[in-house]
């Protein structure tokens, strides 16, 4: 599968020129050096300036996520507040996909030809410029903005956190601190539940964007004065990247855009999704095609349609994917139950205590053979926590989630990191150069996988509560001496405030018609949980076959070479 004549590889030519250093390359022992352009250099630092460094990766982690984390956490009370539709409130997360996917394509090289330092200042200094903004001048166009930036400045957050993780710890410890470095954005989730209640308690919507805006500005000041160590600058940038980026980032934002808009707006009702798929998949088969003839592609086709890479977004699609049991299974049921951020309060600590417990874990037991072994016990996790929570009923509270939830936390925080270094070492095979690929295709994975698990998960439970609503409803005779009975009670609970028993009458069957709604949705969530559950089940036994295959493929290669080598 790996070709490596100029017929399967017009890049080959390009890879073995010398590359032109923008900066004079310092003397550096070789424990020292960059393992590639635009990463830092490893030198050596004192234990304290180790911790600064770990406190610096922590802060700027929690910024990129964080904002757009206390926006969905928040969504139904900024929704009010702002007097927006459903519709209208859906593309305040969807903006901050758009951005935070694109800016991806272009972040790597950026780093590998001015530093990312530069990327973060300026992402983080418009961030907090523009959330400031936010609040003297407000409405809706003004919110869209905001998460745009947001998910401009995510873009180099995640990376700077990485790299900052990594200055932590010497060099022979890289890969435990990568765990944790990646790992760190995926904490501020739950921190925002944890927290919303105290900032929307002092000051409404405003009080969230003013934390915005002091995050953007405090890692804007840490970056500053805790400088990485320098590293390799190389010219890397062509024109025709900004076409490629030029054709890609409306693709991608058009595709979200579907995604946010089909459950609310209803995928059949409107036309203009389609049109916009269409419009994507056109933009998209340009780029490709103008990528597969360059000389040095940004984004590298044809290691993107071999076997293995086809199989990791597969299954880091889907792995994301399963994650959704916990955004909106378990989340959406108690939201539909009545429960809100400050309900819910204890069960996002106990899912921040599983999401550190899953990266501590992943991170000490952190190996070449482990890697495997970390991410389908992953996704078991989650299967197992979808079939705990099978059969939940509308008397479920937070703390009835407790066990089931801190299994997907820990799963969560322990799959990142082993995902990406296998994505990394895949790439780096081919070259470098790859990595932009990579890195791309990490994004819009995790990003496209949490949405499109919210909308098919979403668009699956409506059409199960229609199912089970009309069931219900069949059932509900006035004949019947259960559900008379039933009518009666519900009209003495407005017989002290109503004395016309007509409207007593009419109010009793509107309450027991609601009950019946919420019981039908209650079923709907059941039958989410048993989805992916199921999902999670055939997920596993795929990963397994293909990780048994792989091993005895390289049983069988090591030991032919085994057998050749009396004969050399």
């Amino acid at each position: 599968m790996r070709s490596t004549s100029p017929a399967h590889r017009p890049e080959s030519a390009s890879m073995a020129a010398a590359p032109q250093y923008l900066k004079p390359t310092p003397a550096w022992e070789e424990h020292e050096k960059p393992t590639m352009p635009g990463s830092a250099s490893m030198p050596w630092h004192p234990p304290h300036i180790r911790f600064a460094y770990a406190c610096v990766a922590l802060l700027v982690g929690i910024t990129g996520g964080l904002g757009n984390a206390l926006v969905s956490a928040n969504l139904p009370a900024i929704q009010g507040t702002l007097g927006l539709t459903p519709a209208e409130a859906a593309w305040l997360p969807a903006a901050y996909i758009m951005v935070n996917v694109t800016s991806n394509l272009m972040v790597f090289k950026f780093r590998q030809q001015f530093g990312l330092r530069l990327f973060a200042e300026i992402g983080l200094s418009l961030y907090a410029f523009v959330t400031l903004l936010h609040l003297l001048v407000g409405g809706f166009e003004m919110a869209i903005l905001v998460r745009a930036v947001s998910g401009l400045a995510a873009a180099t957050t995640s990376t700077l956190a990485m790299l900052y993780m990594l200055q932590a710890a010497p060099k022979k410890y890289t890969g435990k601190m990568l765990v944790l470095g990646v790992g760190i954005a995926q904490i501020a989730t739950p921190l925002a539940w944890l927290m919303s209640p105290a900032l929307l308690d002092m000051g409404q919507w405003h009080n969230l964007y003013l934390f915005e805006a002091g995050l953007a500005l405090c890692s804007l000041a840490a970056v500053v004065v805790l400088k990485l160590p320098p590293g390799i600058h190389i010219k890397v940038i062509e024109p025709l990247d900004f076409i490629t980026f030029a054709l890609v980032a409306p693709a991608v934002a058009m595709i979200v855009a579907v995604l946010a808009q089909g459950f609310t707006r209803w995928w059949f009702d409107t036309p203009w999704l389609a049109y916009l798929l269409i419009a994507a998949v056109l933009l998209l088969t340009v780029a490709l095609f103008i990528e597969h003839h360059r000389v040095n592609p940004l984004i590298q086709t044809r290691w993107l349609m071999m076997g293995p890479t086809i199989r990791f977004m597969i299954g880091a699609f889907l792995i994301r994917f399963l994650t959704s049991e916990q955004t909106y299974g378990a989340v959406g049921l108690l939201r539909t139950l009545g429960m809100g951020p400050d309900q819910m309060q204890p069960l996002f600590a106990v899912i921040l205590a599983g999401t550190i417990c899953g990266m501590v874990a992943s991170s000490i037991t952190f190996s070449p053979k482990t890697v495997i072994p970390q991410i389908l016990f992953s996704i078991l996790l989650f299967g197992v926590a979808a079939w705990l929570d099978y059969g939940r009923t509308s008397l479920d509270r937070p703390h009835d989630f407790f066990v089931s939830q801190f299994l997907v936390a820990l799963g969560a925080g322990m799959f990142m990191g082993p995902m990406i270094m296998i994505g990394i070492m895949q790439a780096l095979k081919f070259g470098a150069d790859h990595v932009v690929t990579f890195v791309v295709m990490l994004a819009m994975t995790q990003s496209l996988g949490g949405f499109t698990g919210a909308a098919a998960l979403s668009t699956y439970q409506l059409h199960r509560e229609h199912v089970h609503s009309t069931e219900i409803n069949a059932q509900l005779n006035p004949a019947d001496p259960v559900v008379a009975q039933r009518l009666r009670l519900q009209q003495q609970v407005y017989q002290g405030v109503n004395t016309d028993p007509a409207l007593r009458a009419a109010q009793g069957v509107g309450q027991l018609a609601q009950i019946s709604r919420r019981e039908a949705n209650v079923l709907a969530f059941n039958d989410v949980f048993a989805l992916s559950g199921v999902i999670a089940i055939l997920f596993l036994g795929w990963s397994l076959f293909v990780a048994v295959r792989l091993a005895r493929r390289q049983k069988r290669e090591a030991a032919a070479l085994l057998n050749q080598a009396p004969a050399r």
